[in-house]
């Protein structure tokens, strides 16, 4: 469900519940249940045979929702968090820089929520493989049985395992390696194991403090590395709204703008009128788009540390 598409909801069939961007529910469609919240009692035997996108009506007439395909980035938005998980800004930059695609094989460590693992196993299906590992034996049990849910368990392998004690237990399968762990430096050599001789080799660590960027760098070098990189993805809220033309400078925060037209425009009216005022009535009522920063951005999520491995630096 999460890497391929059906128009067609189904008995069995995994649904996002679409009430508003900020309220959205995740739930597996089943002959015969009901679901409920402050919007009204929805029965999934009147979801069976819509198409997604379709829009709902609660059967107590209270209110109405949307039926949404899931997808890895609205399981991102709705994912129960069992730890801090990564958000779009970061996943889309990471998969562009470890050059995922079809047919990839990867590892990440940990597994955590599982966020990211969905958006892996969505772009390196349906012939890549993703091995993940978790330390938490609980997380990584629940993770299982979501990969299972979502029909990704052919595309996904989930392992409880402390990789930092025993390593990944792979060696010369991996295309990427991702790492989301407290000490990312002290798996850098399980990495370098895993991933293909015969292949440039590509890692990427995710960590919060730039002590732990420090030392996962020279760890990288030490192992022989190169083109090593830290970036950080901040992301940025506009407000857009449609203002009248000669407002735009005020609506953006600067002082009113004075429109006078083109100078071609000025020298007619000028002519016509005999003085050097602007009419109002020439101001054209026209409506612009305007966009304007929000004063408050999101703050800092993590680093996020690049690295790759030439075939020639695996001695």
């Amino acid at each position: 469900m999460f890497h391929e598409y059906k128009d067609v909801v189904g008995n069995g069939d995994q649904a996002v519940v679409f009430f508003t961007p900020e309220c959205m529910y995740p739930i597996t469609v089943a002959a015969g249940e009901i679901f409920n919240n402050r919007f009204g009692s929805f029965r999934h035997d009147n979801m069976i045979g819509l198409k997604y996108g379709s829009k709902i009506v609660a059967h107590d007439g209270r209110g109405f929702a949307y039926l949404l395909h899931p997808t890895p980035a609205l399981w991102t938005q709705i994912v129960p968090h069992r730890t801090q998980i990564l958000y779009l800004p970061d996943i889309s930059f990471i998969s562009l820089y470890l050059d995922l695609r079809p047919g990839k094989v990867v590892i990440e460590s940990g597994t955590g929520s599982g966020s990211f693992s969905h958006s892996i196993a969505r772009t390196i299906a349906p012939s890549g493989h993703l091995y993940t590992f978790e330390y938490h034996e609980l997380r990584a049990q629940t993770a299982q049985k979501e990969f299972v849910d979502h029909k990704l368990a052919s595309v996904v392998t989930i392992e409880h395992r402390d990789v930092l004690a025993g390593g990944f237990g792979k060696s010369d399968i991996a295309d990427a390696v991702f790492l989301d762990l407290p000490a990312p430096w002290d798996a850098v050599s399980a990495a370098k194991e895993a991933l293909r001789k015969d292949a440039i080799g590509r890692i990427c660590t995710f960590s919060p403090c730039i002590e732990q960027v420090q030392r996962t760098v020279v760890a990288l070098d030490e192992h022989g590395f190169s083109d090593i990189r830290m970036f950080e993805c901040l992301a940025k809220d506009h407000e857009i709204r449609e203002v009248p033309l000669p407002d735009i400078a005020e609506a953006i925060g600067g002082r009113k703008a004075n429109f006078r037209g083109t100078k071609h425009e000025r020298k007619r009216r000028r002519h016509d009128t005999g003085t050097s005022t602007p009419d109002e009535s020439d101001r054209p009522s026209v409506d612009a788009v305007v966009s304007k920063p929000l004063d408050e951005a999101r703050g800092h999520t993590s680093y996020l540390t690049f690295a790759i491995l030439a075939a020639d630096s695996r001695t």
